[in-house]
């Protein structure tokens, strides 16, 4: 089981690895060594999610995750097979916990009486100012 906060853990079976070769610089090793970790977890179909943490997970991953509600994580950070592989879980679980907190509700406020009164007196010399920007009627040149 892998613990993502004290209330909500995922099974490792439900994770899939494959691990492929990376792209960029590193010469023949990134050529002959599949280092890259790719993986997968179905989300969509996770009975340790519940609905609530899957829906802000699919808004938290984006293109990261299909249509199928699959959430798919490429490491390739670093050099070695096992230090990918922690690094995608990290990431994983980082994900998770980020869409395991709830949003925080807003609660509607008003403006002060102070405030108010400032807007209002700002309105004010901001009109008086274009009133001296019109010309005098009867006087034109």
């Amino acid at each position: 089981m892998i613990r993502i906060t004290r209330t909500l853990s995922i099974d490792e079976s439900e994770i899939q690895e494959q691990f492929i070769r990376a792209s960029g610089p590193g010469g023949q090793n990134v050529n002959k060594v599949a280092t890259a970790v790719q993986l997968r977890f179905d989300a969509g179909r996770s009975p340790s999610l519940p609905q609530d943490v899957r829906a802000r997970l699919a808004a938290l991953a984006g293109r990261r995750m299909t249509e199928d509600g699959v959430l798919i994580i490429e490491a390739r950070r670093f050099r070695t097979q096992g230090r990918n592989r922690e690094d995608a879980l990290a990431r994983l679980t980082d994900l998770i916990r980020r869409a395991a907190e709830a949003p925080k509700p807003r609660h509607k406020t008003k403006p002060t009486l102070a405030s108010r009164q400032r807007r209002l007196e700002a309105k004010q010399r901001r009109g008086d100012t274009k009133k001296l920007r019109r010309t005098v009627p009867g006087r034109e040149g």
